[in-house]
């Protein structure tokens, strides 16, 4: 483990966005910019080739963030970082070395457990749970594939306070499933009614609540994406989006409400809203081609990014209003919003013009 000082540069100005300039306006402090803050693990690189630097994926209740980061041979390695701004790096161990291999954290929770999975040296997928101690477990669901060929192997991508884990596994024939890891290291696999059993077909959970609730996606044989909710005693329910055509939820919060993306065959990606009662409502940034949430917290409140012909930049909206309001990391050619807490905080990452990725924490 190593333990440093970040790098950081903090900022309580308006962000612009596409030659515009916009503050950051939370709900809690409507008339009142937020701060910006950019930083860099120790273990990022920072030149060429591109995708290289910092990416953060989760914050949790405190303000602690996990994400990753990539050095010049383009392996990741996971970080944790506190909410006083000091990281502890890590790799999960048989990680592989080669571009693309290595540690991917992907969610910590409230007592800072962490969860994501490792690529290991023949491309196999792997769950991990790192412990506060910095204890690391592996995760590998009975049936996951061992071939690396086609990233097989087990995806751990979301955790609550409880310590439930949610994620997905393909098998060696190459069929996705979803998956649950309950506290006690108990694994439950589940698939959605209707789910094809085809060449990378199957269902792939994507997000656990803190009632234990799932949400993720299917896909039917006839290659239509679906959303699904998985109650906690295993009634599993399909969905879809405002409009036919794809549907793929990413996050849900502690009320069963969920956000995710929707779209029809050659037409733009949108984000939605959806109820515990069935209601789906549309999300659209006016400005944008395309609309991804990203995250949504206990009140409602979601983040996420758009495109626009340039880039991406993030967005808020508000839980009651639904009002949008956007923003852009500054000299940033993409600005990518990934995990809200229950704060307001957001953490996510932006890609410098050198195609550098930096992390950074918006708070209220």
């Amino acid at each position: 483990m190593m333990y440093v000082q970040p790098m950081e540069v903090t900022m309580n100005v308006p962000i612009p966005v596409s030659g515009l300039l916009f503050a950051i306006a939370m709900l809690a402090q409507p008339a009142g910019a937020a701060t910006f803050t950019s930083f860099d693990a120790p273990c990022a690189g920072g030149s060429t080739p591109p995708g290289q630097g910092t990416y953060a994926t989760s914050i949790n209740a405190g303000g602690a963030i996990a994400g990753y980061c990539k050095q010049s041979n383009l392996v990741a390695i996971g970080y944790v970082r506190a909410a006083n701004g000091t990281f502890k790096t890590f790799e999960a161990i048989p990680g592989g070395s080669a571009p693309g291999q290595g540690t991917y954290p992907a969610a910590i929770n409230a007592a800072g457990v962490t969860t994501g999975w490792f690529v290991d040296a023949s491309g196999v997928n792997h769950g991990f749970l790192l412990l506060p101690d910095n204890n690391i477990g592996v995760i590998n669901v009975p049936g996951a594939g061992t071939n690396g060929h086609y990233g097989q192997g087990t995806v751990a991508n979301s955790i609550n306070d409880a310590g439930l884990i949610s994620g997905y596994y393909l098998d060696a024939h190459n069929v996705f499933h979803g998956f649950v890891r309950a506290a006690d290291a108990i694994i439950t696999t589940f698939d959605a009614k209707g789910a094809a059993t085809g060449f990378k077909m199957g269902t792939l959970a994507s997000s656990i609540n803190s009632a234990g609730v799932i949400t993720g996606t299917f896909m039917t044989p006839d290659s239509v994406t679906h959303g699904f909710v998985r109650t906690a005693d295993g009634v599993i329910t399909g969905f879809d989006g405002p409009m036919a055509g794809f549907t793929s939820p990413v996050s849900i919060n502690a009320a069963g409400v969920i956000t995710g993306v929707y779209g029809v065959q050659g037409g733009a990606e949108q984000g939605f809203i959806r109820t515990p009662n069935g209601t789906a409502t549309p999300i659209d940034v006016p400005q944008g081609l395309s609309t991804y949430p990203t995250s949504i917290d206990a009140a409602g409140f979601i983040t996420g990014l758009y495109a626009y012909n340039d880039g991406t930049a993030g967005f808020f909206r508000g839980s009651r209003t639904g009002t949008l309001t956007t923003f852009q990391a500054p000299l940033a050619s993409a600005t990518n919003p990934m995990s809200i807490n229950d704060s307001g905080d957001i953490a996510g990452y932006y890609v410098d013009v050198e195609g550098v990725a930096h992390g950074f924490l918006v708070t209220p």
